[in-house]
């Protein structure tokens, strides 16, 4: 799953029980209808509700995803053994739970909660609101009034509709060129497999059994923390345990502080450590070094007394040094995959040549993993898809979505959207292919390549808008392929059918059309979002809404010093990122990324606290007992992380109904005497 920051997971060995279950001759694959259930599809549906609520949170707040795949496998996986267990306790015979059906419900909870991401409800979709366009200013050059588009359920779904299905139209064709025939790894998609496939073997099962009783203790431990944190959180945003000065009031103002958050401190488990310290170096150099050092020069390189959210002043640096480790990150790492993608494929040509003269000494060992690999791709090539249906549906929703659009944003004329979808594919493989070598996907970077292109094509005019409707349009489409192709090699390794993967995914993303807008509607109504004081503070909401000005206007608003500071840290994240590519492994697995630097400079350092103080758990948990750490670390971080999901829910309708907490525990500096 493609993140602001993500993640990028090894494969070194199985993640549950000592060796995965591989594929005999004689297993039983059962039809691919049979594959996708009622039961299957109910599950889904629940698990892509709490999910999205899980997703919209972190994007609100501080816009650090973790993958949650391997939390999709093991929570469908316990949802339908309770299911099935309890109903053959009261008697009634049920159909047996397969690998297959595992690997379909993840497939679909996957499909639905993504939307959540690439549906831009925390970045390019919030960027048009009237609260993000009244942060930056009014009198904010290129920032104009008519640039402003509400959320609404009505114009949410129906552009989530027409623009989530083109993705997995766009590559499903290559389903067997990237999965067999250049055997990429995808290392999300394997390691969601090894999990899927050890879960039903008698070993496995009985560990997966363990893990699901650790998930539900730390998730009801979690739920009890929240619920207790409420009562003292007060009315406003300066009360609660979320506001405790732990590493004191000087820090606590430069937003260094443990807040006692267990989502969090989920991330931080999850997270490899490299991205957590990164996190943190990010937080100590913006609000240890760099922002108070600025704020020293108010009345020299902007002026003094201005709003906190005033971007003449010390929140415009924040903003577009941000922006600018952002890009240079993304821009870097583009490169790269593209280039990496294209010499990829001319050595697998080359290699295609000379096949013919290699022989390989067969033995017993030998024999028998072909025979395996044999299976594997006989089950993927069998239940296959035409391509005149893939073609013909890519064009048939092209077309309806060329006609749609227009109408949502009159800003975006029809022969805009006509050559987004004329080069989309193109990006879509790039970035389906780079996710499969690398686990990491730049579907946000492609997005922010279409939104600086249409804003500065539009131009003054309704640039703004235009390039954030772009920004949805290449966003989903990219994001939405590199999914389907992790999925598909998740199923190519459970002897999933792909016919049964693409039902899935599509009825996965029917579900997140309507599920994810529907649950974000739910921090719409309940919460002040994109409140800069508040608890969700959208921010990516402004940096999305920045950078189309800047595709509009250029940089002649920035204050003093700002564009150098940005150019110099847009530098830096392309050095960094050539240095971790040059350097041997050893030295390498230690240079931060940029990516996860740049996340603090712009919303604070407190969850960078929480983060390092999960990684810091993992890292003695691994020191004192690996084997154990690596069983159960991810159901603890996934039960830390779901209560948040779970909590959402009575915390909004407390909200709605207007139900403050009892109790505001406030800190504030002693009065000496």
């Amino acid at each position: 799953m493609g993140t602001e920051v993500s993640s990028r997971n090894e494969i070194t060995e199985p993640l549950v029980g000592s060796s995965p279950t591989k594929p005999k001759t004689e297993e039983s694959i059962p039809p691919w209808r049979d594959q996708i259930t009622p039961r299957g599809i109910i599950v889904s549906a629940l698990l892509g509700s709490l999910f999205c609520i899980i997703t919209h949170k972190l994007n609100l707040t501080v816009g650090v995803i973790p993958s949650l795949n391997v939390a999709a496998g093991l929570l469908g996986f316990f949802l339908v053994k309770s299911w099935t267990g309890l109903l053959e306790k009261l008697g009634f015979v049920t159909k047996p739970f397969t690998k297959q059906e595992n690997t379909v419900i993840q497939t679909c909870v996957v499909a639905c909660y993504g939307l959540a991401f690439s549906g831009g409800f925390g970045s390019y979709m919030l960027s048009m609101d009237q609260r993000t366009y009244e942060l930056i200013g009014k009198d904010y050059p290129g920032n104009r009034a008519e640039d402003v588009k509400n959320p609404s359920l009505g114009w949410m779904i129906g552009f989530m509709f027409v623009v989530s299905f083109l993705g997995l139209f766009s590559l499903v064709a290559l389903r067997k060129v990237m999965v067999i025939d250049y055997k990429l790894t995808y290392p999300s998609g394997t390691a969601t497999a090894l999990l899927i496939n050890s879960f039903h073997t008698s070993s496995g099962a009985e560990l997966a059994g363990k893990q699901v009783r650790s998930l539900g203790k730390y998730l009801s431990i979690s739920f009890i923390w929240s619920c207790f944190k409420w009562f003292f959180s007060g009315v406003g945003d300066s009360c609660g345990f979320d506001n405790f000065p732990t590493l004191g009031l000087a820090a606590f103002k430069n937003t260094f502080y443990f807040d006692f958050s267990p989502t969090y401190i989920g991330c931080g488990l999850i997270c490899p450590h490299i991205v957590n310290c990164s996190v943190l170096l990010g937080a100590i150099i913006s609000w240890g070094i760099l922002w108070p050092y600025i704020s020293t020069k108010a009345g020299d390189w902007y002026p003094d007394n201005l709003e906190s959210n005033d971007f003449k002043g010390l929140y415009g640096y924040k903003v577009f040094v941000a922006i600018s480790l952002i890009l240079g990150d993304g821009l870097y790492n583009l490169i790269k995959i593209v280039l990496v993608t294209a010499k990829e494929i001319l050595n697998a040509r080359s290699k295609q040549g000379c096949i013919s003269d290699i022989i390989i000494p067969q033995t017993e060992e030998s024999s028998k993993l072909l025979m395996e690999e044999n299976l594997r791709n006989s089950t993927f090539v069998k239940d296959s898809i035409p391509s005149w249906v893939a073609a013909a549906g890519y064009v048939t929703l092209a077309a309806i979505s060329i006609a749609t659009i227009p109408s949502i944003f009159p800003q975006v004329k029809w022969y805009l959207v006509l050559v987004s979808y004329i080069i989309a594919p193109a990006l879509a493989f790039c970035n389906s292919y780079g996710t499969g070598l690398t686990d990491w996907s730049l579907a946000s970077t492609y997005g922010k390549i279409g939104l600086f292109v249409f804003a500065s094509l539009v131009g003054s005019n309704g640039g703004v808008i235009a390039g954030l409707a772009a920004c949805g349009v290449m966003m989903s489409i990219v994001s939405t392929a590199a999914d389907l192709m992790q999925d598909f090699k998740t199923g190519y390794l459970t002897l999933s059918s792909p016919r049964s993967m693409f039902v899935s995914q599509l009825i996965g993303t029917a579900l997140g059309c309507v599920i994810a807008p529907l649950t974000f509607w739910l921090y719409w109504t309940a919460f002040d979002i994109g409140s800069p004081d508040g608890v969700y503070k959208a921010p990516y909401a402004v940096i999305y809404r920045e950078m189309a000005i800047l595709g509009v206007e250029g940089f002649s608003a920035l204050p003093q010093h700002c564009l150098e500071i940005c150019c110099v840290f847009f530098v830096a994240a392309l050095v960094i990122n050539l240095l971790r590519d040059v350097t041997p492994k050893s030295i390498s697995a230690y240079i931060p990324i940029p990516m996860a630097m740049a996340v603090p400079f712009y919303i604070g350092a407190y969850f960078a606290i929480d983060m390092f103080v999960g990684t810091a758990i993992l890292f003695v948990w691994e020191r004192l007992n690996k084997k154990e750490a690596d069983e159960y670390a991810g159901a603890v971080a996934s039960g830390l992380i779901c209560d948040d999901g779970i909590w959402t829910v009575p915390s909004a309708i407390l909200s709605i109904f207007r139900i403050d907490p009892p109790i505001c525990m406030y800190f504030k500096p002693s009065v000496s005497t």
